[in-house]
């Protein structure tokens, strides 16, 4: 194989590359090396995390079924202190610069709308009417000894496994 075809196949690759990064979620890559003891405080963060949510009854099926059927406000009120937190957060990182506990910059990039979003949305919401799970605390179910939920966290990563496998087909 000739120089050129090498360049020619490694710049192709390295474009499918940049235009599936510009597609991922997860634009805050670290560049630092750290051993892997030192992600400990994502363990005892996800830990508070799972007791906050089953104390405060966010994982609670009858929680979730009363929003769904206008009855509380309750989750209401807990998903919208979260995104006037999640708000605030992205305010002040934004003016006051702050950077990642480990020094790096966080980088916020603009979003672009497409009709993917509110298929998957829609998609997102009837799996987790039809649950009365959110993905997020799935574990947190588990924990509590919920094990029926197991079958949701398995179809969960069944259905991220299909939209991997489909991601190319699907409306963007």
């Amino acid at each position: 194989m000739s120089t050129n075809t090498t360049n020619f196949i490694d710049t192709n690759l390295h474009t499918d590359f940049e235009v599936r990064s510009q597609n991922s979620i997860c634009v805050n890559r670290s560049e630092l090396d750290k051993p892997l003891i030192s992600n400990i405080k994502f363990l005892f963060s996800g830990i508070l995390f799972g007791i906050l949510v089953v104390k405060s009854e966010v994982v609670s099926w009858y929680r979730i079924q009363e929003m769904f059927h206008l009855q509380s406000f309750h989750m209401y009120g807990v998903i919208g202190s979260a995104i006037a937190v999640g708000m605030l957060s992205i305010f002040l990182i934004k003016k006051f610069n702050i950077k990642t506990i480990d020094g790096e910059t966080i980088v916020l990039d603009k979003k672009k709308f497409n009709k993917g979003q509110i298929y998957g949305g829609l998609l997102f919401g009837f799996g987790w009417a039809l649950t009365g799970a959110c993905p997020g605390p799935l574990y947190a179910l588990i924990g509590t000894g919920s094990t029926v939920i197991i079958v949701t966290l398995l179809s969960a990563i069944a259905g991220t496994w299909v939209y991997g496998y489909l991601r190319e087909k699907l409306p963007r």
